[in-house]
């Protein structure tokens, strides 16, 4: 493996170096303590440049790259504002079109208003808003993915900076999970209903869409949801308070200089168009399969393994999202950083939500505490099927499994054992993946 989710500190990122260029320009804004953090949630908003962009998966289909998302999840005061001023250097563009659209919808209204009763009154103009505000309602949400589809099928990017502004956008806590579905497969919204004005539409929802939250809102608001689909389907990125610093941090201001490099990568994002296949991309993808069926054995964890699914699957997105930031060029860098989101999903999973993944509490100052282990950590070298059974019910997992475990762990080469001893030992394989 090549990070341990398992570690109260978050998986390092790596260097960008060439082929990620990107990744050093965004950062240099933000606060020395931030910056891991604002990259994985950046690129949903530099995606929303895309359109008319497919790639093939790893299972033989095309995807399109919309239905990016990200929850940044840190204390109070942790920095969690600095995302919204990246985002806003990055969606410039995008505000410029909406005022323009702005407009015409003031104008329209200005001129219903001024109509007579007995008048016939203008037809509500074609608008379409590619950054809507954060506490749209879910008519103008659906009636702004309609409009988009009319266009030509447009990615409208939202960022709510509270998570809980998801519920308005939704029409209601209980269609949150089916929104997000539908973003995240980029299906329908099925919206389609019969109403005094004629029947509403049902668009394709094309929507890149990041929130933010304290640990204890979101674990409150996902709590009803951790096995259902909806959970996994978002990726996650933990900021944990650090230590107390007598000193502001400090952040950069966004002059014209870097916001003319970024405006260049801006422009490859929106020139894009056509079907691509990325075969190492597919091979990054292929290889954090293995790794999480391997990360879910050591912790003999279901929900891990199926969490981990849609994090490959997320991250995939996101490298392909670099791929044509880098002029569609492949590098190594580009996949180093591919396996480094998938890893950070999933940590950030386990140390905001890993007790309630396994009991189903919902207490709110559990954060970090229980949850997936890796139980051969936990472990000496050598050990007994005693010790490892012990180990598992001190869990709360069944004595049954020990034995499964045990093979499986041998099958993946982790362990050995010794006939002559009846111990078992960590190969020098699994110790220097771990180190």
């Amino acid at each position: 493996m090549t990070y341990d989710i398992f570690k109260s500190t978050a998986p390092a990122m790596p260097q960008p170096t060439k082929g990620t260029e990107i990744c050093k320009i965004l950062l240099s804004q933000a606060s020395r303590d931030m910056r891991e953090p604002l990259v994985p949630m950046a690129i949903p908003a530099l995606a929303a440049h895309l359109s008319g962009v497919e790639f093939k998966y790893s299972d033989n289909k095309y995807y399109e790259l919309c239905g990016q998302m990200g929850h940044l999840i840190g204390p109070s005061g942790v920095g969690k504002a600095q995302l919204t001023h990246l985002i806003e250097a990055i969606m410039r563009p995008f505000r410029d079109h909406d005022e323009t659209e702005y407009r015409k919808l003031v104008d329209w209204q200005r001129q219903v208003k001024t109509r007579g009763a007995n008048k016939e009154k203008p037809e509500r103009p074609d608008v379409a808003f590619w950054f809507p505000p954060a506490d749209l309602t879910n008519p103008a949400f659906i009636q702004n993915a309609m409009a988009l589809e009319k266009q030509g099928g447009r990615t409208q990017y939202l960022n709510l900076p509270e998570v809980e502004m998801a519920d308005r956008m939704c029409g209601g806590h209980r269609q949150v999970s089916q929104t997000v579905r539908n973003i995240f497969d980029c299906q329908r919204a099925g919206a389609l209903r019969a109403t005094a004005d004629g029947v509403t539409g049902n668009p394709l929802l094309r929507v890149n869409l990041t929130f933010s939250s304290t640990p204890e809102a979101a674990r409150a608001f996902y709590r009803r949801d951790l096995t259902n689909g909806f959970f996994g389907r978002i990726p996650f990125v933990y900021k944990a308070r650090g230590e107390r610093r007598g000193k502001i941090p400090r952040q950069g201001s966004f002059d014209e200089d870097f916001l003319a490099r970024l405006d260049e990568y801006i422009l490859r994002l929106a020139n894009c168009k056509g079907r691509f296949v990325v075969k190492p991309l597919n091979k990054i993808a292929d290889q954090l399969a293995e790794e999480m069926a391997s990360l879910a054995d050591l912790a003999d964890d279901d929900v891990l393994f199926e969490l981990s699914h849609r994090s490959i699957f997320s991250a995939w997105k996101k490298g392909a999202t670099l791929w044509i930031l880098n002029d569609q060029a492949w590098t190594r860098s580009i996949g180093d950083f591919v396996v480094w989101f998938c890893y950070y999903d999933l940590w950030s999973k386990v140390r905001v939500f890993g007790d309630m993944l396994k009991s189903g509490d919902v207490a709110s100052d559990k954060t970090g505490k229980i949850g997936p282990r890796n139980m051969l950590n936990g472990l000496g070298s050598p050990f007994t099927e005693q010790q490892l059974e012990a180990l598992r019910l001190s869990l709360g997992k069944s004595a049954e499994g020990t034995r499964h475990q045990l093979s499986v762990w041998k099958d993946r080469g982790f362990i050995t054992y010794s006939d002559e001893t009846g111990l078992y030992t960590k190969t020098e394989e699994y110790l220097n993946r771990t180190r």
